[in-house]
This record gives structure tokens, C-alpha cells and sequence, in this order.
């Protein structure tokens, strides 16, 4: 059954990105409508040999819409996304606008697709580092209850947005030139360089991508006893995130069971050869909708057999935002 479909914030890097991947993954389209600020209306995209003119969005965008992909932040979410369910449409949201909102599920289609039809009329996508790391993490837990996650992150620039890619371009050509490196949007340089993300720090000490992976990891997997602890540094790559993730589950489990599970798990690509040194990285894993595992090894600081230790890459801009967004509208389709 081919829908009609929208994008709100089809200029930005999450709305180019879903473009790309309706088109790769051949989504039923029977309409397209890419929606935008007034700065970019009239703009063209590129869709299918299609050119399609950028429509600048208002609340009367949305009338014959069935699905629309929201990619625009929270506040436009917030101000438009009632208007699009009003009129019809299931709004899949990319922001954190109603992440935790209760009554609005909060998907991962390889590890909660059965809430996904428990929607009205909105559905939230999670954050992209909660996505990387979920993916890999449920196979795992559906076998053997995890009972604590400490996960740190390794965030790409484009995770910010396009204008971090534009800020770590720019820097990298000031840097090879010698000439001043001037910050911009982030806090500090990034070019030869990494900080604590970019992210208010609340009265906790957990910045807000942190506490995002604590309480959406807890809503996904319906499951608010585990114990979760984060910290997220943004590292100057271009594209895809790293993490590092130490496992606590219930029962003993040893690094083959791990990798015989994962290697069956929908969504998840085992890279992990020692011999050659090679495992997870955004080199590989940029432009993939996997996510890639390995370094699965025993915790050695135990000696209960109860915990492993993973290294995961995974393209936030694809898994961690539009194709996972996508894959939920396949759900509905």
C-alpha cells in the first residue's frame, strides 16, 4: 500500500538522510511532501529522478498526509506535530520532544516493534546513541537479563547537526593552514580534540545525552530496574558513534554464547577479528544500517563469570536517526 508522505526539516542532515533511505529501501510513496522554514521554501530536492520544491511548513501543511517524518528539533515538533496528527497523518518524531510522554511509544523496531501500533497518532524515534547502543544490547538481555549497562560514547560531529561537520571541516582547514581555529557553536575546539558532550549538565552531574540514555534505555526495554550509567564525549570523527559498553547480567555468560547470540540478532553485523586488530569503527560503519559489534570479551574484574565487555559503531544519522525511523513507518505501512 503506497502512502503519502511528508518530511518536516528536509534540509537538514536527518532530513537528507531519510530521503536517501525511502528511496534505498524503496518505501511505498504515492506522495511526497518535504516541508521546511520559510528560508528554504522554494528550495528543490533531489527524490527517485524527481525534483521536488522545498514547502515552507505551516499547520495547514499536512492535509492528506499519512505519515510524516518529523527531523526539524523539538520546538518545531512541539509546535507542528499536533497539527499533522490532527489532520490525519501518524507523526514518527526524530526529536526529543515526546520521548518519555507517556501514551507516546518509544521505539526501536528490533527490540519493542510490538508497541509500535500502540500509538495516537505520534510515535517517538530515541536518541541515536540509545539506539547504537540497544540494538546490540536487547538479544543479549532477552537471553539473559542484564542487570547494569556503563556505557561511554564516542559522538561524531554530525551527531550535532550539519553545521558540526562544518565546524570540524572548517577547523581541520584552519589547522593544515596555520591560521587561528575559531569555535563557533561547539564549546570548544574539536579539531584535535575531544570534550564531555556538548549538552547541559544537570543538578545530577549527567549531561542531557546521558540522562537520555538512562531513563529511554528504561522505557524501550520496559524494564526500570536496570541499572544505567553513561558518559558521552564528542570526538572529532565526521560520521558514526562509538561506544563502549560493560555488561552485568543475572547468570554467567561467556563471550561465544555472546557472539552466537549477536550473530542472529536482527539489525546487529559482528566485526571482531583479533588477528587482525580490526573491530568496530565509523570508518566501517558509516553509510550501514547495522550496527557493528565486537571486542566481546570476558569483564576480567569479575571472577562470577556476569560480565562482558562490547565495543559497538554504529552511523547515528542512519540506524540512530532515519533509518530507524523508516523502518517503523515499514511497520505501519
Amino acid at each position: 500500500m503506497a502512502v503519502n508522505v511528508a518530511i518536516v526539516g528536509a534540509t537538514g542532515a536527518v532530513g537528507q538522510e531519510l530521503l536517501k533511505v525511502l528511496a534505498q529501501r524503496n518505501f511505498p510513496i504515492a506522495s511526497l511532501k518535504l516541508l521546511a522554514s520559510s528560508r528554504s521554501a522554494g528550495k528543490t530536492a533531489e527524490f527517485a529522478g524527481k525534483t521536488l520544491t522545498i514547502e515552507e511548513l505551516t499547520h495547514d501543511s499536512f492535509a492528506g498526509v499519512q505519515i510524516a517524518f518529523f527531523s526539524a528539533g523539538g520546538s518545531i515538533s512541539k509546535e507542528f506535530a499536533p497539527s499533522a496528527v490532527k489532520a490525519g497523518a501518524i507523526v514518527i518524531d526524530n526529536t526529543s520532544a515526546f520521548r518519555m510522554k507517556d501514551g507516546i511509544p518509544l521505539i526501536v523496531p528490533e527490540v519493542n516493534s510490538d508497541q509500535i501500533r500502540k500509538h495516537n497518532g505520534l510515535i517517538a524515534n530515541p536518541n541515536c546513541s540509545t539506539i547504537i547502543m540497544n540494538v546490540p544490547v536487547w538479544p543479549l538481555h532477552k537471553h539473559n537479563r542484564v542487570k547494569r549497562i556503563i556505557v561511554s560514547t564516542y559522538q561524531a560531529v554530525s551527531g550535532a547537526g550539519a553545521w558540526g561537520l562544518e565546524e570540524l571541516e572548517r577547523q581541520i582547514k584552519a589547522y593544515a593552514a596555520g591560521t587561528p581555529i575559531e569555535k563557533v557553536k561547539f564549546p570548544h575546539q574539536i579539531v584535535n580534540n575531544l570534550f564531555s558532550h556538548n549538552s547541559a549538565v544537570g543538578a545530577n552531574g549527567y549531561n542531557e545525552e546521558e540522562q537520555k540514555m538512562v531513563n529511554e534505555t528504561h522505557k524501550i526495554f520496559g524494564d526500570a530496574k536496570i541499572s544505567v550509567t553513561a558518559t558521552c564525549v564528542r570526538v572529532p570523527v565526521p560520521r558514526a558513534h562509538c561506544e563502549s559498553i560493560n555488561l552485568e547480567f543475572e547468570r554467567p555468560i561467556t563471550p561465544q554464547q555472546a557472539y552466537d547470540i549477536l550473530a542472529k540478532a536482527p539489525g546487529v553485523k559482528i566485526v571482531d577479528d583479533a588477528a587482525a586488530n580490526t573491530f568496530p569503527m565509523p570508518s566501517l560503519a558509516s553509510g550501514q544500517d547495522d550496527v557493528l559489534v565486537g571486542r566481546i570479551r570476558q569483564d576480567q574484574s569479575r571472577d562470577d563469570g556476569r560480565g562482558l565487555e562490547i565495543f559497538v559503531a554504529g552511523d547515528q544519522i542512519r540506524k540512530g536517526a532515519a533509518t530507524n525511523a523508516i523502518q517503523i513507518g515499514e511497520y505501519l505501512v
